[in-house]
């Protein structure tokens, strides 16, 4: 228990339960997602999520005390939900139509990947670690792309691509910016986000005809719920209590459970093929993670 120790003073217990609710909750959203989509359209499930859950988030921290955001900063929080919620998410939702939930999950693992390479681009220049684990973990990309069920769909593939590339640069261009507290600053990316994703579906056609079955309904309240605002909340409070390693170990440990979950309860195929790809995306988001901790 001592690796869980909090540099704040959160006990070992409260950390392990953090993480595991990042583990498991955002492990478990692909499927929700997968599940959703059998009784709603892509954009607007993603978008009736968000709203939701940002509305209710909002509410509780607004009664709690914490300050509105500035019009400066609604601005940020607004591009941030256009890169991480309507294209980072959006695009996850959009793929998963037609590709299993544990293959959307390895791809969008690569996100750290990304992120490197922005943090280069604007003059973060990684180390030699970093280097290693974004050569090691771009070639797995590579490897995912070209041989798998998504080299058969190419909306798919471009989907899978963009959307950790979308997460990752709002991730870096969100550095330095006038945002308000982490837990209000989700909350109006959250809401921004999910505006746009309404916008965005209707604009493409997307429609609810008919009242959607109990499961997928459930599904989505469970993404609203669980994935947006406890799954969240988690992730903040271990960026305030933890290392920063161990906080976005989130990223090599999700694949996994993605998988697991996909293959045991909608009996998803998974061949050598893809776990091959995942091992070596994990193995460079691991080398990475690691190279940062011990730079920083």
């Amino acid at each position: 228990m001592d690796s869980l120790q909090s540099a704040h003073g959160a006990s070992p217990g409260k950390v392990l339960l953090a993480l595991l609710s990042v583990y498991l909750v955002w492990g478990s959203t692909y499927l929700a997602i997968r599940i959703g989509l059998q009784g709603y359209p892509p954009f607007l499930m993603g978008g009736l999520r968000f709203i939701a859950a940002s509305l209710a988030f909002y509410s509780f921290l607004r009664w709690q005390g914490h300050a509105a955001p500035t019009r400066a900063q609604w601005r940020n929080a607004a591009v941030l939900g256009l890169f991480m919620m309507l294209l980072g998410n959006g695009l996850v939702n959009l793929a998963e139509k037609n590709v299993s939930s544990g293959l959307a999950a390895i791809a969008v693992a690569s996100m750290p990947l990304w992120a490197g390479l922005f943090g280069a681009l604007k003059g973060r220049h990684p180390s030699r670690g970093e280097w290693l684990g974004l050569v090691i973990g771009f070639a797995g990309v590579v490897w995912l792309n070209f041989g798998s069920a998504m080299s058969a769909n190419v909306v798919s593939m471009i989907a899978l691509i963009m959307a950790p590339v979308s997460w990752a640069f709002g991730s870096v261009w969100s550095r330095d910016r006038d945002l308000p507290g982490p837990f209000m600053s989700t909350a109006a990316q959250m809401l921004c986000g999910g505006i746009a994703m309404l916008i965005v579906g209707l604009a493409l056609g997307e429609r609810i005809h008919a009242l959607p079955a109990l499961q997928p309904t459930l599904a989505v309240g469970y993404l609203a719920v669980f994935g947006s605002i406890i799954g969240f909340s988690a992730y903040v409070w271990l960026l305030h209590h933890v290392r920063p390693a161990l906080a976005t170990s989130y990223a090599y440990v999700n694949p996994p459970i993605a998988v697991l979950l996909g293959a045991v309860l909608l009996h998803e195929k998974v061949d050598a093929h893809v776990i091959g790809a995942m091992a070596v995306i994990l193995l460079g988001v691991i080398i990475i993670t690691r190279a940062k901790a011990r730079a920083s």
